[in-house]
């Protein structure tokens, strides 16, 4: 299995030389299977470099999941090649009650967008997921977010190997829907990559709290309590600088030391590859 990052910046996309190490897109994540089979988490404004890359390679098809709908997720969609291309399945509703193509044909339509909806999505098709299935090779597990408003985290599996991604998860208050700390814990139990959102210092999440995001000292303890083997921090805020996510980084190595724990730690940035 192969997760290769094409976005992980948080709120807004920005640009300059003060967020070249780790990206100006937004969250979009790329999975794929032994076989190549290709899964995308998510349509920020990441999946428009990614749909020029999958339509260069002649991939034949791709699943897209959401996690949910705020803008961040979901900005790059319009300008994604893959649908005029080859088939891509959007699979399952992380809303409550909303389907998928309901939000999608509000959002991607005149006047928000030039071209209407029914054309835009001629290559689409919004296929149920139930919450478990296969796809490809990969075994995929969806969970509920603490989020306002909802959302799904993933669990990606493969030949003995797990991925689980969960952003725009707020570990310290439990939102309508959302799991304890122990239930996120047995959900990403013993993941080879644990993606989590650690948007915050451990000083501002105070101000920020019920916004639907976690403190980097958060996500420290869900990876040691779920006993993972690497930790990549996610949803970067887009008034972070370069060099204020490198520290938070550090910030996470050196509690990770002080704990005496065997775990990589590292920040998500836009191009990295990761093979598990």
């Amino acid at each position: 299995m192969i997760v290769r990052c094409w976005g992980a910046r948080g709120g807004i996309a920005v640009s300059g030389t003060r967020f070249d190490r780790f990206g100006g897109d937004t969250c979009c994540i790329e999975v794929r299977d032994s076989d190549g089979r290709v899964l995308i988490i998510d349509a920020g404004t990441g999946i428009r470099r990614l749909g020029k890359r999958l339509v260069d390679e002649g991939v034949p098809d791709c699943d897209l999941f959401f996690t949910h709908f705020h803008w961040d997720h979901l900005m790059g969609l319009p300008f994604f090649r893959a649908p005029h291309h080859f088939a891509v399945r959007i699979n399952g509703d992380p809303l409550p009650g909303v389907t998928t193509e309901e939000v999608l044909n509000n959002v991607v339509s005149p006047p928000y967008f030039p071209v209407p909806f029914a054309e835009f999505s001629k290559g689409m098709e919004f296929c149920p997921f139930e919450g478990s299935g296969h796809f490809g090779n990969i075994a995929v597990t969806a969970v509920p977010l603490s989020h306002p408003g909802g959302g799904s985290g993933y669990r990606f599996e493969e030949n003995g190997k797990s991925f689980v991604f969960l952003t725009d998860n707020e570990l310290s208050y439990q939102h309508d829907g959302g799991l304890t700390l122990d239930g996120y814990a047995e959900f990403a139990k013993n993941a080879d990559l644990l993606v989590h959102d650690a948007e915050y210092l451990p000083e501002e999440y105070p101000a920020h709290r019920q916004w639907g995001h976690s403190h980097w000292l958060e996500a420290v303890d869900l990876a040691e309590k779920a006993g993972v083997r690497a930790l990549g921090l996610f949803h970067h805020g887009a008034s972070r600088y370069d060099g204020e996510v490198a520290e938070i980084v550090e910030s996470c190595r050196s509690e990770i030391r002080d704990r005496e724990l065997r775990m990589d730690c590292f920040a998500m940035a836009a191009d990295v590859v990761i093979r598990l």
